[in-house]
Order: C-alpha cells, then structure tokens, then sequence
C-alpha cells in the first residue's frame, strides 16, 4: 500500500485533537474534509495582508486581493482541464452550483411536459432544485433505477431517453453512500445524443479521483471545495461560456452588474455576471491552496490510496457477524464504506464509536430516496481520504467490536 498518509498526516492539526483523550479517528471525509495547515496559512494570510474588496479599487491591496482572488480560478481550470469555451463561476459548493443551474437554465428553459432525469442515487442537493423547478415549470422527473449492486442502469436510462423529451440530465460521479463510480462519459454521450443537457455532481469525485472535464465533456460540472481540503463555503460551477451567456443571473447587486440606470441594468461579461456581491475572498484564497496540496499529491495517488484503504477495511469488517454492506464490492475511488450490522441502530453503532474517538456519519445521508430503495432507514458510513491509514481500519475494527458487546449482538 502506498504511504500517502504517512507522508501527510503531519500537515493536518486536527488529527492531534484529543477526543475524550483518545487519538482522533476521522471517518467522515465524505461530509467534509480536513484542512492542511498550508490552507489554514493562507487564509490566515490573507485576512492578515492582503485584505481587500475586489475588482473595486485601484489601491495596491485591492489590487493583490483580485490577483490572489483570480489565481485560484486559474489553478482550477488547470487541475480540472477546463474546456477553452468554458468557464469556472464560483460560488458556494455543489448545492450552490446546481440551484444556480436549476433556478437560472430550468425556469427559462423547462416547460409543460419536458423531463430531467436524475438517478435513484442522488443527494438532495441534486434532487429538491430539480423537484422545483419541475413542480413550478409543469416539467416531469424521471429516475434512473440503482441494481441491487449498487450502481445505474444504463439501459433503462437509454430507454428512458426514447420515451421522453428529455432536456437535461443530472447525476452525481460518485455516490457519498454507495461509493459507485458513475460511467459519466457514457451518461453523458447518450444525452447529447438526444440534445440534452448534462449536470455532473462533482462533489465527491474532485476530491478523490482525476477529473478531466474536457474529456468527460458535459455541460455543467458541479464542486464542493469543502470536500477537497479547501474551507467551508467555496466550491464552482463550470459551465459551457455558451449556455451559461443565454441564461439569466441567479442573484443581482454589486459586481455582476455592467451598467445601472433607474430604470434598467445590463449584467458583467461571465464568470461575474453570476458572482454577486462580495464572495468569500478569503475562502478562494484557501482554495487554491488546496489545489496547489493536491497537485503535489498527485491525484492517482490520491485515487489507488482511496480505493485500498476502502477494499482492506471491507475485508477487515466482513467477519463481524452481522455485517452488511452497501455499494459495489470492489473498492471505492471516493473512499466510501456504507453498513450496517443487523440488531443495531446505526446511530447506536456511531454513538459507541465516538466514545472511542472514531468519528463516522450515521444517517440517511442526505440521500433518502436511496435508503428506501436500499430498504433501510439509515447506514453508517466511514469515509477515507489521503490522511487514513491502516491503523486508522483497525481502530474502526475494534470500535465496531466494542459496539458489538455493548449492543449484545455476537460477534463470529
């Protein structure tokens, strides 16, 4: 197994975190990543020497705002391999990103009788925009069903297309329950097929795997910057620079305006014609210097280390009687790791864990649809990233066991 962890676990301060004076175990990457401390610095940089409005003023700090403002924005268009006809927008994460799409293209675009696809496997950041819209446009809903192993099926997505008039289709690249990596070239290919559009739930993919958005060629891709070491409240829609100057501003005031009388107003060339306002400067800050952590990675590395850590903690937790897992039985690129254990609540099983210091997500995950179709009410969840270890599956094996007694439940 690759050392990434043992080369990074340094750079993370909240691993030295005492949780009721145990070592911390964090499981939850899947929610939210840690941060480095090289992200914290730049932040803290920022705020300490370069805090300014930008695109505003004239004044050198402006001035220096704006250029480590906009840097980022080329780091991403890099790291992602944008299309030249696209552009980065930023905005607050994915669920930003995909109410911008469904708010600003769906209402000009949706009508009585048009479909959005989406799958049985979304988060709620792609499904209740979509629902919206299609309740307040007279637009219909169509599922693409997930197998019993856990992933799409395509042909009943094909056929869905020569049923229907389907205009956009919006799916996640990989599940934050199941850990299933989605065929999005595909998806995405029978789509333009038929002239529909395409929405690409980024949000647990950009973390964990290369992303190669001219390759993947969809229309909007969609990224949580959260997820991928950068802060809270940063993320960015990518979209084709064609579309995105045909729709209409999702939010309107300072920065996305070109000219403003008393009696109209023309918007600001993209991306700012869907930047209102002052955005969180000093969080995009932050992110670029996640990207610049990331690069030094090297996000293949990133991906095999994901997908090891997922395959041997698998291993590791099927000799717990009782155990079930959910998802595709190979490994996770996103480092997901969804169970249960039959007797337990997963509340139960997440409540003894904490006591040991292991912090896993217990719940529906955002993602209800998925759990009725799964016929539970709720999983627990460990997620891996670059600073999970092996060390880090064998205390999460011995938590569960210690749940196990606890609960009375038998263990093989």
């Amino acid at each position: 197994m690759n050392s990434l962890a043992g080369c990074c676990k340094k750079d993370f301060s909240t691993l030295k975190v005492k949780i009721y004076g145990k070592r911390l175990v964090y499981l939850d990457s899947a929610a939210t990543s840690l941060k480095p401390e090289s992200v914290i610095e730049s932040i803290t940089d920022f705020y300490r020497n370069h805090n300014a409005n930008i695109h505003r003023g004239v004044y050198l700090l402006s001035q220096e705002a704006t250029q480590l403002y906009e840097k980022t924005r080329s780091k991403l268009k890099k790291f992602f391999n944008t299309p030249e006809e696209g552009e980065i927008i930023y905005t607050s994460g994915t669920t930003g990103a995909v109410n911008l799409v469904a708010s600003s293209w769906g209402r000009t675009n949706l009508g009585e009788g048009d479909v959005i696809v989406l799958s049985e496997m979304e988060h709620h950041s792609n499904l209740v925009p979509w629902q919206i819209v299609a309740r307040e446009k007279g637009a219909e809903l169509a599922y693409i069903p997930v197998t019993d192993s856990g992933e799409l099926d395509l042909e009943e997505y094909k056929r869905i297309f020569k049923n229907h008039s389907v205009k956009i289709v919006a799916v996640n690249h990989i599940s934050n329950v199941l850990g299933t990596l989605n065929p999005v070239e595909e998806i995405v290919r029978q789509a333009h097929m038929y002239g529909a559009l395409v929405l690409i739930d980024g949000a647990q993919s950009a973390p964990h795997i290369p992303v190669d958005i001219s390759r993947m060629d969809p229309d909007f891709y969609t990224v949580s910057g959260h997820k991928m070491l950068g802060p809270t409240g940063t993320g960015f829609l990518y979209g084709r620079r064609g579309i995105l100057k045909s729709m209409p501003p999702y939010q309107s005031g300072g920065d996305m305006i070109e000219e403003v009388s008393l009696e109209n107003a023309t918007w600001n060339e993209l991306p700012y014609k869907f930047e209102a306002g002052t955005q969180n400067i000093a969080g995009f800050v932050g992110l670029g210097a996640a990207v610049d952590y990331l690069s030094r990675m090297g996000m293949d590395r990133v991906r095999k280390h994901g997908e090891e850590l997922s395959v041997k903690a698998r291993e590791k937790l099927s000799s717990i009687k009782g155990m079930k897992f959910y998802g595709p039985e190979k490994g996770s690129p996103g480092g997901v790791l969804s169970f249960n254990i039959e007797g337990a609540h997963p509340h139960d099983i997440g409540t003894i864990l904490d006591s040991e210091g292991i912090a896993v997500r217990t719940g529906h995950h955002c993602a209800q649809p998925l759990m009725k179709r799964l016929s539970v009410p709720a999983t627990a969840r460990a997620s891996f990233y670059i600073y999970n270890d092996e060390q880090d599956i064998e205390s999460l094996y011995s938590g569960i066991h210690k749940a196990v007694e606890v609960l009375k439940l038998g263990v093989k």
